[in-house]
Protein backbone atom coordinates (compact mmCIF):
# COMPACT_ATOMS: atom_id res chain seq x y z
CA UNK A 1 0.00 0.00 0.00
CA UNK A 2 1.53 3.22 -0.90
CA UNK A 3 2.04 6.26 0.92
CA UNK A 4 -1.06 7.99 0.09
CA UNK A 5 -3.25 5.79 -0.17
CA UNK A 6 -2.35 5.27 3.76
CA UNK A 7 -3.21 8.69 4.04
CA UNK A 8 -6.61 8.74 2.55
CA UNK A 9 -7.18 5.96 5.17
CA UNK A 10 -6.02 7.95 8.64
CA UNK A 11 -7.71 7.39 11.65
CA UNK A 12 -11.82 8.70 11.44
CA UNK A 13 -10.52 11.46 14.32
CA UNK A 14 -7.42 13.08 11.55
CA UNK A 15 -9.89 13.09 8.74
CA UNK A 16 -12.71 14.55 10.62
CA UNK A 17 -10.20 17.07 12.49
CA UNK A 18 -9.21 17.99 8.52
CA UNK A 19 -12.57 18.86 7.70
CA UNK A 20 -13.17 15.74 5.66
CA UNK A 21 -16.03 13.73 6.72
CA UNK A 22 -17.22 11.03 4.57
CA UNK A 23 -20.91 10.45 3.76
CA UNK A 24 -22.24 6.48 3.59
CA UNK A 25 -25.77 5.56 2.38
CA UNK A 26 -26.78 1.88 3.16
CA UNK A 27 -29.52 0.41 1.45
CA UNK A 28 -31.33 -2.52 2.48
CA UNK A 29 -32.98 -5.21 0.78
CA UNK A 30 -35.07 -8.30 1.88
CA UNK A 31 -35.65 -9.75 4.83
CA UNK A 32 -35.45 -8.75 8.39
CA UNK A 33 -31.56 -10.42 9.10
CA UNK A 34 -30.85 -7.77 6.20
CA UNK A 35 -32.07 -4.84 8.04
CA UNK A 36 -29.63 -5.83 11.14
CA UNK A 37 -26.69 -6.59 8.93
CA UNK A 38 -27.33 -2.77 7.46
CA UNK A 39 -27.35 -2.01 10.69
CA UNK A 40 -24.14 -3.14 11.60
CA UNK A 41 -22.30 -2.11 8.07
CA UNK A 42 -23.52 1.31 8.93
CA UNK A 43 -21.68 0.88 12.37
CA UNK A 44 -18.52 -0.32 10.53
CA UNK A 45 -18.98 2.40 7.77
CA UNK A 46 -19.50 5.44 11.30
CA UNK A 47 -16.11 3.77 12.92
CA UNK A 48 -14.37 4.52 9.50
CA UNK A 49 -15.57 8.16 9.77
CA UNK A 50 -18.13 8.29 7.28
CA UNK A 51 -21.10 10.08 8.37
CA UNK A 52 -24.98 9.23 7.57
CA UNK A 53 -26.43 10.55 4.34
CA UNK A 54 -29.50 12.20 4.06
CA UNK A 55 -29.95 10.93 0.74
CA UNK A 56 -28.16 8.66 -1.90
CA UNK A 57 -26.55 11.85 -3.79
CA UNK A 58 -24.66 12.94 -1.40
CA UNK A 59 -22.95 9.73 -0.49
CA UNK A 60 -19.63 9.12 -1.00
CA UNK A 61 -19.79 5.70 0.45
CA UNK A 62 -23.01 3.86 -0.90
CA UNK A 63 -23.77 -0.09 0.16
CA UNK A 64 -26.67 -2.27 -1.44
CA UNK A 65 -27.36 -5.27 0.87
CA UNK A 66 -29.05 -7.40 -1.44
CA UNK A 67 -31.67 -10.52 -1.42
CA UNK A 68 -31.41 -13.05 -3.83
CA UNK A 69 -34.68 -15.09 -2.16
CA UNK A 70 -36.25 -14.11 -6.15
CA UNK A 71 -35.16 -13.28 -9.55
CA UNK A 72 -37.26 -10.22 -9.33
CA UNK A 73 -35.44 -8.90 -6.17
CA UNK A 74 -32.37 -9.96 -7.62
CA UNK A 75 -33.06 -7.62 -11.02
CA UNK A 76 -34.46 -4.67 -9.04
CA UNK A 77 -30.58 -4.85 -7.45
CA UNK A 78 -29.18 -4.46 -11.06
CA UNK A 79 -31.94 -1.84 -11.97
CA UNK A 80 -30.61 -0.04 -8.89
CA UNK A 81 -26.86 -0.22 -9.87
CA UNK A 82 -27.16 0.99 -13.37
CA UNK A 83 -28.73 4.01 -12.24
CA UNK A 84 -25.79 4.17 -9.35
CA UNK A 85 -23.14 3.99 -12.11
CA UNK A 86 -24.27 6.87 -13.56
CA UNK A 87 -24.29 8.85 -10.27
CA UNK A 88 -20.90 7.88 -10.05
CA UNK A 89 -19.99 8.96 -13.15
CA UNK A 90 -21.41 12.59 -12.69
CA UNK A 91 -19.63 12.24 -9.54
CA UNK A 92 -16.47 11.84 -10.79
CA UNK A 93 -16.83 14.76 -13.38
CA UNK A 94 -17.38 17.14 -10.06
CA UNK A 95 -14.13 15.33 -8.77
CA UNK A 96 -16.29 13.52 -6.01
CA UNK A 97 -15.08 10.00 -5.60
CA UNK A 98 -17.77 7.28 -5.22
CA UNK A 99 -17.40 3.99 -3.59
CA UNK A 100 -20.18 1.25 -4.52
CA UNK A 101 -20.36 -1.67 -2.55
CA UNK A 102 -22.66 -5.05 -3.41
CA UNK A 103 -23.27 -6.53 -0.17
CA UNK A 104 -25.52 -9.59 1.06
CA UNK A 105 -26.94 -12.72 -0.44
CA UNK A 106 -26.78 -11.86 -4.71
CA UNK A 107 -23.25 -11.33 -3.68
CA UNK A 108 -22.81 -14.45 -2.45
CA UNK A 109 -24.38 -16.25 -4.58
CA UNK A 110 -23.52 -14.30 -7.97
CA UNK A 111 -20.13 -13.10 -6.74
CA UNK A 112 -17.81 -11.83 -9.99
CA UNK A 113 -21.17 -12.01 -12.31
CA UNK A 114 -22.30 -8.52 -10.54
CA UNK A 115 -18.38 -7.33 -11.32
CA UNK A 116 -19.03 -8.32 -15.00
CA UNK A 117 -22.28 -7.19 -15.41
CA UNK A 118 -22.03 -3.76 -13.48
CA UNK A 119 -18.24 -2.88 -13.72
CA UNK A 120 -18.80 0.63 -11.70
CA UNK A 121 -19.08 -1.79 -8.88
CA UNK A 122 -16.11 -1.55 -6.32
CA UNK A 123 -16.60 -4.31 -3.33
CA UNK A 124 -18.89 -6.98 -3.47
CA UNK A 125 -19.11 -8.76 0.15
CA UNK A 126 -21.29 -11.51 1.22
CA UNK A 127 -23.03 -11.48 4.43
CA UNK A 128 -20.60 -13.83 5.85
CA UNK A 129 -17.51 -11.24 5.27
CA UNK A 130 -19.09 -8.05 5.70
CA UNK A 131 -17.38 -7.72 9.40
CA UNK A 132 -14.09 -6.96 6.93
CA UNK A 133 -15.82 -4.13 5.04
CA UNK A 134 -12.97 -1.56 6.44
CA UNK A 135 -10.49 -3.96 4.91
CA UNK A 136 -11.98 -4.50 1.74
CA UNK A 137 -12.42 -0.66 1.06
CA UNK A 138 -8.84 0.24 1.67
CA UNK A 139 -8.36 -2.32 -0.83
CA UNK A 140 -10.74 -0.94 -3.23
CA UNK A 141 -8.62 2.11 -3.14
CA UNK A 142 -5.46 0.15 -4.92
CA UNK A 143 -7.33 -2.18 -7.24
CA UNK A 144 -11.15 -2.64 -8.60
CA UNK A 145 -13.12 -5.81 -8.24
CA UNK A 146 -12.55 -6.69 -4.57
CA UNK A 147 -14.67 -9.91 -3.92
CA UNK A 148 -14.66 -11.52 -0.21
CA UNK A 149 -17.46 -14.43 -0.65
CA UNK A 150 -15.79 -16.51 1.86
CA UNK A 151 -17.54 -18.47 5.13
CA UNK A 152 -14.81 -17.76 7.18
CA UNK A 153 -14.00 -19.66 10.29
CA UNK A 154 -14.08 -16.80 12.93
CA UNK A 155 -17.02 -15.78 14.29
CA UNK A 156 -18.06 -11.97 12.44
CA UNK A 157 -20.23 -11.27 15.93
CA UNK A 158 -17.36 -10.66 17.35
CA UNK A 159 -15.60 -8.73 15.46
CA UNK A 160 -18.26 -6.27 14.65
CA UNK A 161 -17.99 -3.09 16.87
CA UNK A 162 -21.03 -2.11 19.03
CA UNK A 163 -23.60 -0.01 17.84
CA UNK A 164 -23.07 3.08 19.47
CA UNK A 165 -25.96 4.52 21.85
CA UNK A 166 -26.36 7.33 19.42
CA UNK A 167 -27.33 5.24 16.55
CA UNK A 168 -29.34 3.25 18.58
CA UNK A 169 -31.57 5.86 19.68
CA UNK A 170 -31.66 7.16 15.85
CA UNK A 171 -33.05 3.70 14.91
CA UNK A 172 -35.81 3.46 17.26
CA UNK A 173 -37.14 1.35 19.87
CA UNK A 174 -37.75 -1.28 18.44
CA UNK A 175 -35.02 -3.43 17.29
CA UNK A 176 -33.62 -6.42 15.16
CA UNK A 177 -31.34 -8.81 17.09
CA UNK A 178 -29.61 -11.97 14.68
CA UNK A 179 -29.04 -15.02 17.05
CA UNK A 180 -29.12 -17.30 14.58
CA UNK A 181 -27.63 -17.34 10.57
CA UNK A 182 -27.89 -20.45 7.77
CA UNK A 183 -30.16 -23.00 7.56
CA UNK A 184 -29.30 -27.20 6.92
CA UNK A 185 -33.34 -27.93 6.03
CA UNK A 186 -32.39 -27.62 2.27
CA UNK A 187 -36.29 -27.00 0.77
CA UNK A 188 -35.82 -27.14 -3.01
CA UNK A 189 -36.24 -23.88 -3.71
CA UNK A 190 -34.57 -21.88 -1.07
CA UNK A 191 -31.11 -20.54 -2.00
CA UNK A 192 -30.26 -19.96 1.95
CA UNK A 193 -28.04 -22.83 2.58
CA UNK A 194 -26.26 -21.14 -0.47
CA UNK A 195 -26.29 -18.10 0.70
CA UNK A 196 -25.94 -18.07 4.56
CA UNK A 197 -24.40 -21.01 4.89
CA UNK A 198 -25.23 -24.01 8.14
CA UNK A 199 -27.20 -23.42 10.88
CA UNK A 200 -24.78 -21.73 13.32
CA UNK A 201 -26.20 -19.94 16.87
CA UNK A 202 -24.74 -16.95 18.86
CA UNK A 203 -23.49 -17.23 22.35
CA UNK A 204 -26.29 -16.59 25.00
CA UNK A 205 -23.98 -14.32 26.72
CA UNK A 206 -23.05 -12.20 23.84
CA UNK A 207 -26.95 -11.72 22.47
CA UNK A 208 -27.76 -10.91 26.15
CA UNK A 209 -24.93 -7.88 26.21
CA UNK A 210 -26.00 -6.41 22.51
CA UNK A 211 -29.83 -6.70 24.10
CA UNK A 212 -28.65 -5.15 27.77
CA UNK A 213 -27.10 -2.40 25.02
CA UNK A 214 -29.82 -1.52 23.41
CA UNK A 215 -32.40 -1.13 26.17
CA UNK A 216 -30.29 0.98 27.88
CA UNK A 217 -30.50 3.19 25.03
CA UNK A 218 -34.18 3.05 25.02
CA UNK A 219 -35.59 -0.08 23.04
CA UNK A 220 -38.02 -1.66 24.36
CA UNK A 221 -38.93 -4.46 22.13
CA UNK A 222 -36.43 -6.30 20.68
CA UNK A 223 -37.31 -9.52 17.24
CA UNK A 224 -34.56 -12.43 17.79
CA UNK A 225 -34.19 -12.95 14.17
CA UNK A 226 -32.43 -16.10 12.22
CA UNK A 227 -32.84 -17.62 9.00
CA UNK A 228 -34.33 -20.68 10.73
CA UNK A 229 -34.75 -19.04 14.55
CA UNK A 230 -36.84 -21.61 16.29
CA UNK A 231 -33.49 -24.10 15.20
CA UNK A 232 -31.47 -21.92 17.63
CA UNK A 233 -28.95 -23.98 20.27
CA UNK A 234 -26.22 -23.26 22.18
CA UNK A 235 -24.78 -23.70 25.94
CA UNK A 236 -24.41 -21.81 28.91
CA UNK A 237 -21.45 -20.60 30.79
CA UNK A 238 -22.09 -24.03 32.69
CA UNK A 239 -22.61 -26.16 29.64
CA UNK A 240 -26.44 -26.52 29.75
CA UNK A 241 -27.83 -26.65 26.49
CA UNK A 242 -29.91 -23.29 25.79
CA UNK A 243 -32.83 -23.44 23.27
CA UNK A 244 -34.74 -20.61 21.70
CA UNK A 245 -37.75 -20.95 24.58
CA UNK A 246 -34.52 -20.66 26.91
CA UNK A 247 -33.29 -17.22 25.68
CA UNK A 248 -36.49 -15.52 25.56
CA UNK A 249 -37.09 -15.98 29.15
CA UNK A 250 -33.31 -14.68 30.00
CA UNK A 251 -34.34 -11.34 27.42
CA UNK A 252 -37.58 -11.29 29.47
CA UNK A 253 -35.52 -10.59 32.44
CA UNK A 254 -33.69 -7.65 30.68
CA UNK A 255 -34.20 -4.65 32.42
CA UNK A 256 -36.27 -2.29 30.14
CA UNK A 257 -37.52 -4.82 27.41
CA UNK A 258 -41.00 -4.67 27.09
CA UNK A 259 -41.76 -6.99 24.49
CA UNK A 260 -40.32 -9.81 22.49
CA UNK A 261 -40.84 -11.36 18.69
CA UNK A 262 -39.10 -14.11 16.66
CA UNK A 263 -38.86 -14.93 13.38
CA UNK A 264 -38.39 -16.84 11.03
CA UNK A 265 -39.68 -20.14 12.29
CA UNK A 266 -39.60 -23.52 10.82
CA UNK A 267 -42.83 -25.98 11.82
CA UNK A 268 -40.05 -28.78 12.73
CA UNK A 269 -38.51 -26.78 14.77
CA UNK A 270 -41.70 -25.09 16.92
CA UNK A 271 -41.17 -27.79 19.63
CA UNK A 272 -43.44 -28.10 22.97
CA UNK A 273 -40.99 -25.91 25.30
CA UNK A 274 -41.44 -22.97 22.76
CA UNK A 275 -44.92 -23.35 22.41
CA UNK A 276 -45.02 -22.92 26.61
CA UNK A 277 -42.77 -20.05 26.34
CA UNK A 278 -46.01 -17.92 24.40
CA UNK A 279 -48.63 -18.95 27.45
CA UNK A 280 -45.54 -18.66 29.83
CA UNK A 281 -43.31 -15.32 29.02
CA UNK A 282 -45.87 -12.07 29.53
CA UNK A 283 -43.18 -9.99 27.44
CA UNK A 284 -43.21 -12.41 23.96
CA UNK A 285 -46.00 -11.06 21.76
CA UNK A 286 -49.08 -13.33 20.62
CA UNK A 287 -48.16 -13.40 17.09
CA UNK A 288 -46.74 -15.99 15.68
CA UNK A 289 -45.31 -16.39 11.95
CA UNK A 290 -44.76 -19.89 11.01
CA UNK A 291 -44.04 -20.52 7.06
CA UNK A 292 -46.29 -23.27 5.91
CA UNK A 293 -45.37 -22.66 1.77
CA UNK A 294 -48.32 -25.20 0.65
CA UNK A 295 -51.73 -26.61 2.06
CA UNK A 296 -50.64 -29.81 -0.15
CA UNK A 297 -48.50 -32.73 1.11
CA UNK A 298 -46.98 -34.01 -2.39
CA UNK A 299 -46.35 -30.37 -3.02
CA UNK A 300 -44.25 -29.88 0.48
CA UNK A 301 -42.75 -33.30 0.04
CA UNK A 302 -41.24 -32.33 -3.27
CA UNK A 303 -40.78 -29.32 -1.73
CA UNK A 304 -38.33 -30.75 1.22
CA UNK A 305 -40.10 -29.26 3.87
CA UNK A 306 -40.29 -32.42 5.92
CA UNK A 307 -43.91 -31.86 7.63
CA UNK A 308 -47.16 -32.45 6.62
CA UNK A 309 -50.57 -30.15 6.41
CA UNK A 310 -51.37 -32.40 9.56
CA UNK A 311 -48.29 -31.52 11.28
CA UNK A 312 -49.07 -27.99 10.69
CA UNK A 313 -52.69 -27.54 11.81
CA UNK A 314 -51.05 -29.97 15.32
CA UNK A 315 -48.90 -26.54 15.78
CA UNK A 316 -51.62 -24.16 15.48
CA UNK A 317 -53.94 -26.20 17.90
CA UNK A 318 -51.49 -26.01 20.39
CA UNK A 319 -50.85 -22.62 20.24
CA UNK A 320 -54.20 -21.55 20.42
CA UNK A 321 -54.62 -24.08 23.09
CA UNK A 322 -51.39 -22.10 25.26
CA UNK A 323 -52.15 -18.95 24.12
CA UNK A 324 -56.13 -18.26 22.80
CA UNK A 325 -55.01 -14.47 21.70
CA UNK A 326 -52.15 -15.69 19.41
CA UNK A 327 -52.67 -14.68 15.52
CA UNK A 328 -51.15 -16.22 13.02
CA UNK A 329 -49.17 -15.42 9.93
CA UNK A 330 -47.37 -17.80 7.12
CA UNK A 331 -45.53 -17.80 3.97
CA UNK A 332 -46.90 -19.36 0.76
CA UNK A 333 -45.47 -20.24 -2.81
CA UNK A 334 -47.79 -20.59 -5.58
CA UNK A 335 -47.23 -22.41 -8.55
CA UNK A 336 -44.61 -24.72 -7.68
CA UNK A 337 -43.33 -27.01 -10.22
CA UNK A 338 -46.30 -29.90 -10.99
CA UNK A 339 -48.31 -28.53 -8.66
CA UNK A 340 -51.89 -29.19 -10.01
CA UNK A 341 -55.13 -27.04 -9.56
CA UNK A 342 -56.64 -29.39 -6.48
CA UNK A 343 -52.74 -29.16 -4.95
CA UNK A 344 -53.19 -25.30 -5.13
CA UNK A 345 -57.20 -25.61 -4.06
CA UNK A 346 -55.83 -27.64 -0.74
CA UNK A 347 -53.69 -24.57 0.37
CA UNK A 348 -56.87 -22.43 0.20
CA UNK A 349 -58.68 -24.66 2.20
CA UNK A 350 -55.87 -25.05 4.89
CA UNK A 351 -56.14 -20.69 4.68
CA UNK A 352 -59.48 -21.06 5.06
CA UNK A 353 -59.18 -23.46 7.90
CA UNK A 354 -56.38 -21.67 9.95
CA UNK A 355 -57.59 -17.94 9.67
CA UNK A 356 -54.48 -16.02 9.52
CA UNK A 357 -53.78 -12.39 10.71
CA UNK A 358 -51.95 -11.51 8.15
CA UNK A 359 -49.23 -13.31 5.27
CA UNK A 360 -46.96 -13.13 2.52
CA UNK A 361 -47.73 -14.88 -1.01
CA UNK A 362 -45.20 -15.09 -3.75
CA UNK A 363 -45.07 -17.05 -7.10
CA UNK A 364 -42.89 -19.62 -7.13
CA UNK A 365 -39.52 -18.17 -8.67
CA UNK A 366 -37.00 -20.58 -10.28
CA UNK A 367 -33.92 -19.66 -8.32
CA UNK A 368 -30.11 -21.45 -10.40
CA UNK A 369 -28.42 -23.92 -8.45
CA UNK A 370 -31.50 -25.26 -6.56
CA UNK A 371 -33.00 -28.71 -7.24
CA UNK A 372 -36.61 -26.44 -7.81
CA UNK A 373 -34.98 -25.03 -11.01
CA UNK A 374 -34.54 -28.35 -12.87
CA UNK A 375 -37.83 -29.77 -11.82
CA UNK A 376 -40.32 -30.44 -14.70
CA UNK A 377 -43.65 -29.20 -14.73
CA UNK A 378 -42.71 -25.59 -14.36
CA UNK A 379 -45.93 -23.74 -14.07
CA UNK A 380 -46.64 -20.99 -16.82
CA UNK A 381 -46.41 -17.74 -15.16
CA UNK A 382 -50.22 -17.06 -16.48
CA UNK A 383 -51.49 -19.63 -14.14
CA UNK A 384 -49.30 -18.69 -10.90
CA UNK A 385 -49.94 -15.38 -11.72
CA UNK A 386 -53.88 -16.19 -11.51
CA UNK A 387 -52.95 -18.46 -8.66
CA UNK A 388 -50.95 -15.45 -6.51
CA UNK A 389 -54.29 -13.39 -7.15
CA UNK A 390 -57.17 -15.56 -5.89
CA UNK A 391 -55.10 -16.29 -3.06
CA UNK A 392 -53.55 -12.87 -2.41
CA UNK A 393 -57.40 -12.26 -1.80
CA UNK A 394 -58.16 -14.49 0.32
CA UNK A 395 -55.26 -13.56 2.99
CA UNK A 396 -56.74 -9.80 2.50
CA UNK A 397 -59.88 -10.80 3.44
CA UNK A 398 -58.90 -12.27 6.53
CA UNK A 399 -56.58 -9.73 7.30
CA UNK A 400 -59.62 -7.17 6.85
CA UNK A 401 -61.51 -9.11 9.38
CA UNK A 402 -58.91 -9.64 11.71
CA UNK A 403 -58.11 -5.80 12.00
CA UNK A 404 -61.81 -5.11 12.52
CA UNK A 405 -62.18 -7.82 15.32
CA UNK A 406 -58.91 -5.35 16.93
CA UNK A 407 -62.27 -2.64 17.59
CA UNK A 408 -63.03 -2.28 20.87
CA UNK A 409 -59.88 -4.49 22.31
CA UNK A 410 -56.93 -2.82 24.66
CA UNK A 411 -53.53 -3.33 23.22
CA UNK A 412 -50.25 -2.26 24.61
CA UNK A 413 -49.01 0.29 21.39
CA UNK A 414 -44.89 0.85 21.36
CA UNK A 415 -45.22 3.80 19.62
CA UNK A 416 -42.39 4.80 17.23
CA UNK A 417 -42.30 7.84 15.35
CA UNK A 418 -45.03 10.81 15.00
CA UNK A 419 -47.76 10.68 12.62
CA UNK A 420 -48.49 12.46 9.31
CA UNK A 421 -50.44 15.19 10.79
CA UNK A 422 -49.13 17.08 14.33
CA UNK A 423 -50.44 15.87 17.62
CA UNK A 424 -50.75 12.26 15.75
CA UNK A 425 -48.60 9.46 17.09
CA UNK A 426 -47.63 5.89 15.06
CA UNK A 427 -46.79 2.89 16.92
CA UNK A 428 -47.42 -1.08 16.70
CA UNK A 429 -49.81 -3.07 18.08
CA UNK A 430 -48.67 -7.25 19.64
CA UNK A 431 -49.95 -8.10 16.01
CA UNK A 432 -47.96 -6.12 14.28
CA UNK A 433 -50.26 -3.73 13.02
CA UNK A 434 -50.15 0.08 12.47
CA UNK A 435 -51.98 2.25 15.16
CA UNK A 436 -52.16 5.74 14.89
CA UNK A 437 -53.54 8.43 18.00
CA UNK A 438 -53.39 11.58 19.39
CA UNK A 439 -50.78 12.36 21.20
CA UNK A 440 -47.84 14.25 22.35
CA UNK A 441 -44.71 13.47 20.48
CA UNK A 442 -43.14 12.80 23.70
CA UNK A 443 -44.80 9.11 23.53
CA UNK A 444 -42.95 7.93 21.07
CA UNK A 445 -40.42 5.39 22.44
CA UNK A 446 -43.08 4.41 25.49
CA UNK A 447 -45.49 1.37 25.55
CA UNK A 448 -48.86 2.99 26.06
CA UNK A 449 -52.51 1.24 26.84
CA UNK A 450 -54.39 2.16 23.65
CA UNK A 451 -58.45 1.35 22.77
CA UNK A 452 -59.10 0.42 19.63
CA UNK A 453 -61.75 2.89 18.29
CA UNK A 454 -62.14 2.41 14.20
CA UNK A 455 -60.17 -0.09 11.65
CA UNK A 456 -58.75 1.39 8.33
CA UNK A 457 -57.71 -0.67 5.37
CA UNK A 458 -53.80 -0.40 6.41
CA UNK A 459 -54.12 1.04 10.05
CA UNK A 460 -56.03 1.09 13.46
CA UNK A 461 -57.14 4.29 15.18
CA UNK A 462 -56.81 4.30 19.09
CA UNK A 463 -57.69 6.33 22.22
CA UNK A 464 -54.56 6.52 23.97
CA UNK A 465 -56.16 5.04 28.08
CA UNK A 466 -53.70 5.11 30.03
CA UNK A 467 -50.25 7.38 30.66
CA UNK A 468 -47.02 6.50 28.88
CA UNK A 469 -45.01 3.39 30.67
CA UNK A 470 -40.98 3.20 29.79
Amino acid sequence: MTESTTSDYAPPSARIARGEIRRASVKSFGCQMNVYDSQRMADLAALEGYAEAADVENADLIVLNTCHIREKASEKIYSELGKLSELKDERRKAGRRTTLVVAGCLAQAEGAEILRRQPAVDVVVGPQSYHRLPQLLREAQVRSGVIDTDFPAEDKFSRLPPSSREAIARRGAAAFVTVQEGCDKFCSFCVVPYTRGAEASRPVGAILEEIGRLAGAGVREVTLIGQNVNAYHELDSSGRPIRLSDLIRAVAAVPGIRRIRYATSHPNDMADDLVAAHRDVEALAPFLHLPVQSGSDRVLASMNRRHRVADYLDIVARARAARPDIALSSDFIVGYPGESDPEFRATLDLVAHVRFASSYAFKYSPRPGTPAAEMEGQVADAVKASRLAELQAMLEKQRQAFNRASIGRRFDVLFEKPGRREGQVIGRSPYMQAVFAEGHLSLVGAMVEVEIIAAGPNSLQGRIVSPASQ
